[in-house]
Formats: C-alpha cells, structure tokens, sequence
C-alpha cells in the first residue's frame, strides 16, 4: 500500500484535509504558498477562494466528520478548474496555471503507476 501523507487546509469556511502521495504533498504545500503569494496580482473579478494550508501529517484520525477529506487528484483537477476560469486581463496567470498542471500531471501519472502495480 503506498505511503500517504494529508496536507490540511484551512480557511474561514473551515477545515479540509487533501490526501496526497507521501511523495507529493510538499509539494502541494509549496504551491499552495506560491498561489497565496500571487492572488494579490489578479484583478480579475471571479478569483477563487483558495485556503491556506496550515499542516502536513502522516496519519489523519477525525473525530469530526464534518471536515471533508479530498483525493490529492480530484482536489488538483478542481485547482485547476478553478484557476483556468479566471478572466485575466493585466497578470501572466500562465505561470500559474503551469504550476497547477504540472502538479495535475504528477498525480495523474503517480496514480496511474499504483494502479498497475
């Protein structure tokens, strides 16, 4: 069974939790910072909302159901949904979006891999 990792997100609708390959989830941390560091830049009106994430663990155990647990994979191909539908008109969001993919495509190759073995 692979090895797992949960990055946790907060923001003020509360508390959610992305299941990642123990591989991957640094890196869905560090981009969640990079995104953060770039959603002042846009101008553009339907920006997502996007939480912070405030945690990583190895071993997730709620007590409270109602925090909702995302597959690393369904949370980037919202990300990136989310991302690709923003109408910018004065910030490169390319750059952006690159990163998402990239990430997107990781997963989605990770994913694959595990499914054959």
């Amino acid at each position: 069974m692979p090895q797992m990792r949960y990055v946790i997100l907060k923001d003020e609708r509360g508390i959610e939790a992305v299941e990642m390959p123990a591989s991957h989830a640094y890196q869905l941390s560090a981009l969640n910072l990079r995104l953060h560091k770039e959603l002042d830049k846009l101008t553009a009106a339907n920006v997502p909302q996007l939480p912070n994430a405030i945690a990583e663990c190895d071993n997730l155990e709620l007590h409270d159901r109602s925090i909702a647990i995302h597959s690393g994979i369904d949370y980037m191909n919202q990300l990136e949904q989310d991302f690709s539908a923003i109408q910018e008109k004065s910030y490169p969001l390319i750059s952006l979006l690159t990163e998402i993919r990239a990430l997107q495509a990781q997963l989605e190759q990770w994913y694959e891999e595990e499914m054959d073995v």
